[in-house]
């Protein structure tokens, strides 16, 4: 696996909502409100894993 790259910390809101950092628009083929994200859980290492969902563009259109 290639190093990570750390790009914020921020809390989970009450909402259950998680803030992405600025940087992801640098960083990343994705735009705000159009990029969908598949969610995966790693249960042994406790991490979230976030991936540009293949068909993100394709729902949105």
């Amino acid at each position: 696996m290639k190093e990570l790259i750390y790009l914020d910390t921020y809390a989970l809101q009450q909402d259950m909502r998680i803030r992405l950092p600025k940087s992801i628009l640098n960083n990343l083929p994705v735009e705000k409100g159009v990029t969908k994200f598949s969610i995966y859980l790693d249960q042994e290492k406790k991490e979230l894993i976030l991936k540009i969902a293949e068909n993100s563009k394709e729902d949105s259109e």
